[in-house]
């Protein structure tokens, strides 16, 4: 008998990729005057993907290609947008020099790999622009048109970063559902908090985790809060090297158990709830029989939590004590630790931390 296979994910190009593809091709037609289409470049891996172009156009002393962003099938909020490099021959001796076009947003804060009043084009995208160019002096603008609209569903606003999108990518490849752009902003995001003295950070996985950590702690500032959705992993191992003195987690009950269960992507492509491990919990914890039974023939986590909570068992907290020792030993020890558990209203369902539990 043969077994069917999904077909592989497909992989996809950064937006500094796609920018330096775009740089790559306006520089060509400066020296040349033609425009490579499609146009290849080398990235950082000596991988040599080529790009087709879109609406190529040259002047007097510069040259602008367009690149549409390829994420593969990774959900990226950039997949598909434009990229627009216009790249100006500056005199001799110049150098090059960064500009952000429309949609390209600024640094405002520091903490960043970017002094502030800096484009947000990151260190990897400008070497790899620099490297395939074949100018020594040139000003480089990048534009993504629709890039402002874009960014408001990312977490460039809490970095700092105004007035559109990032440039993101040190490989140049996409990894389908590695999320790498968010995890990067997660990375970023925890540079931030940190360079503004701030010493207690908190993780949270949703809309409603957010609110039920805001009323927890009034008065939290802003930056101290990292929407890390399903990536937890690409924030606790970041802060191995990169500790601060309290991490406060926020989440759902479901990802949550996913994070009890040793899981550092929550995504559902990632991970599943393992209904008869959280069974065996229920009967940990003193649940009948007949409720171990309807916890391990449930289909939902929400479910389980509600049988629970009108059980009198504290599930969350059980739930919340797991997820915190797998958070803990993830960030090598090095991080003082809170989990705190919340339903779909935002309201507390289960704490805990190393000094107490409560629910």
């Amino acid at each position: 008998m043969t077994v069917a296979c999904a077909p592989p994910l497909r992989h996809g190009w950064t937006t500094g990729a796609s920018a330096t593809a775009a740089a790559a091709a306006a520089a060509e037609a400066l020296r040349t005057g033609r425009f490579p289409d499609p146009v290849t470049v080398r990235l950082p891996g000596g991988q040599t993907p080529s790009f087709p172009l879109l609406r190529p156009v040259i002047g007097d002393g510069w040259a602008e290609a367009t690149v549409i962003k390829d994420a593969g099938d990774d959900p990226d909020v950039t997949h598909g947008c434009l990229v627009v490099v216009r790249v100006r021959l500056r005199p001799p001796g110049s150098g090059l020099s960064f500009r952000a076009g429309e949609g390209v947003g600024t640094v405002t804060r520091p903490g960043l790999p970017l002094a502030v009043g800096e484009p947000a084009i990151n260190p990897g995208p400008r070497a790899m622009i620099a490297d395939n160019l074949g100018l020594k002096d040139a000003e480089i603008e990048i534009s993504i048109p629709g890039g402002a609209e874009l960014a408001l569903k990312t977490l460039n606003g809490r970095l700092g970063i105004v007035g559109g999108l990032s440039i993101l990518g040190t490989t140049g490849i996409v990894v389908p559902y590695s999320c790498a752009a968010w995890v990067d902003s997660i990375h970023r995001a925890v540079d931030v908090a940190r360079a503004s003295g701030l010493h207690h950070l908190v993780a949270v996985t949703g809309a409603a985790s957010e609110m039920g950590v805001r009323t927890l702690y009034p008065g939290l500032p802003d930056l101290a809060v990292i929407d890390v959705g399903d990536f937890m992993g690409g924030l606790l191992t970041y802060l191995r090297r990169h500790p601060v003195e309290k991490l406060t987690i926020g989440g759902g009950f479901a990802k949550t158990t996913k994070l009890a269960a040793g899981h550092l992507n929550l995504h559902s492509k990632a991970s599943d709830i393992d209904f008869r491990w959280l069974a065996g919990i229920v009967a940990e914890i003193g649940g009948s029989p007949d409720q171990v039974v309807a916890v391990r023939a449930a289909n939902t986590a929400l479910t389980v939590l509600e049988l629970t909570q009108s059980e009198g068992l504290p599930l969350a907290t059980a739930i919340a004590a797991r997820a915190w020792a797998v958070a803990f030993e993830a960030t090598s020890k090095q991080v003082p630790i809170e989990i705190a558990i919340f339903n779909r209203t935002g309201t507390l369902v289960g704490r805990y931390d190393t000094g107490s539990t409560t629910a």
